[in-house]
């Protein structure tokens, strides 16, 4: 094999490591007690991962194995190093960060979202981040409120 083989697929292999940033947004980073342990999770599997890759003896294939590791390992230590822990409300007169809100839309059918933060937030598992549009539109406002979504008006019906 050439030397200039080998600088090739030493410099395609770097290439292939080098991935963008994830994305972090600019809003404050709440977070609830289970959102704040999902992120400290995250970065521990990061960690393993990335101590996985570098036992590898192919130098190439350690780049590649380390490349999303190293990424996340990134990002999770940025997320838990800003994470801002919320406690749990105490009062559910009115919507706050942390509060489970069932509301019924205009069009006859009621939801149920819990407001928490950025990386916990997942509205197939019923929670909303409290940057949302929806989150936004819910903060301050109390049982009987009706919300204006653009077109759409929510009634909220609980707060818990």
């Amino acid at each position: 094999m050439s030397v200039a083989f080998a600088k090739e697929e030493s410099a395609e292999a770097a290439a292939e490591t080098i991935l963008p940033a994830r994305p972090i947004s600019d809003r404050i980073n709440l977070v609830t007690e289970a959102g704040l342990k999902m992120l400290q999770d995250e970065l521990a599997r990061a960690q393993q991962a990335l101590e996985a890759a570098n036992v590898l003896e192919d130098v190439n294939e350690r780049r590649r194995q380390s490349a999303v590791p190293v990424r996340d390992m990134r990002y999770y230590t940025e997320r838990v190093r800003t994470a801002q822990l919320m406690s749990v409300p105490t009062s559910n007169e009115v919507i706050t960060f942390g509060h489970t809100v069932t509301f019924e839309r205009d069009d006859g059918r009621t939801q149920t979202f819990r407001i928490v933060g950025e990386d916990e937030a997942n509205p197939s598992r019923a929670s909303i981040s409290h940057g949302s549009p929806v989150a936004i539109a819910l903060i301050g406002k109390t049982v009987g409120d009706i919300v204006h979504l653009g077109q759409r008006e929510l009634e909220i019906l609980s707060i818990s």
